[in-house]
């Protein structure tokens, strides 16, 4: 069959061509929606701004909402993968996974929005989002951390683990809200403001006295190798919005 005869808008059979495509996608949406808001951005801007077809647009998502999925769930896999690259260089605490994670949210402003619920980014979709889940849910392996850190002498004995990660999540949330109701100028920077994020959280949850040092190489393991769940996780759910990898049946 000739280039001619092809019918218009149909994917091309190059993988890589079409996953580049995608991203291309991918990142007009990014820019239309830091600057417009999700609300106002339509499939028509985004097809401009990428210099695609409007209809080649739904050969890799049905729906808007589905293109913003995926949008943020590559935003997602990007913020792991720094945090994880960055976990392996340094001590591998909860701590610095806290300073990591509270770093890389306050970089990222899709991200930010995503775990603010900020409608006037996100708009429509966060409002959804809220009608659709009856809650935050944590981590995939976070409860496995946990016990590991409590196992080692690096977690208080006296809360239970849905206690730690209660708290954890108010100082996580409360730590992103209250800069926005203060005064402009008068907060901390982000990099001194994810300093004091992990610095509460940990003085929060950790029983506050050195562990041994056999313990603190096996808490730098159990880090990393939740973190690489996180990651795992992340790739294999946006892979399902680019068309890469089945959805889990």
């Amino acid at each position: 069959m000739t280039a001619q005869a092809r019918r218009v808008g149909r994917p091309p059979q190059d993988a890589s061509h079409r996953l580049a495509r995608a991203h291309r996608i991918l990142d007009a949406a990014g820019d239309l929606v830091l600057r417009w808001g999700y609300d106002k951005t339509t499939i028509e801007d985004i097809a401009r701004q990428a210099d695609v077809a409007k209809g080649t647009i739904y050969l890799h998502w049905r729906t808007r909402e589905e293109l913003f999925a995926a949008l943020l769930r590559r935003e997602r896999v990007e913020m792991l993968t720094e945090v994880r690259r960055r976990i392996a260089e340094g001590p591998g605490t909860l701590r610095e996974l806290l300073r990591l994670l509270a770093v890389e949210l306050m970089r990222r402003p899709l991200m930010r929005a995503s775990i603010l619920g900020d409608s006037e980014v996100l708009g429509r979709l966060i409002r959804r989002k809220r009608e659709g889940t009856q809650g935050a849910e944590p981590s995939p392996g976070f409860g496995d951390y946990l016990a590991v850190l409590l196992r080692h002498g690096a977690l208080r004995t006296d809360r239970s683990p849905a206690e730690h990660m209660t708290v954890l999540a108010s100082i996580l949330y409360g730590f992103l809200f209250v800069p926005r109701m203060m005064p402009e100028g008068h907060g901390p920077p982000d990099e001194r403001l994810a300093e004091l994020l992990a610095d509460t959280g940990s003085r929060a949850l950790e029983p506050g006295v050195p562990v041994p040092a056999d313990d603190a190489r096996a808490i730098a393991r159990a880090t990393l190798e939740y973190v690489d769940v996180a990651v795992e996780t992340a790739r294999r759910k946006l892979g399902v919005s680019l068309g890469t990898e089945e959805s889990a049946r």
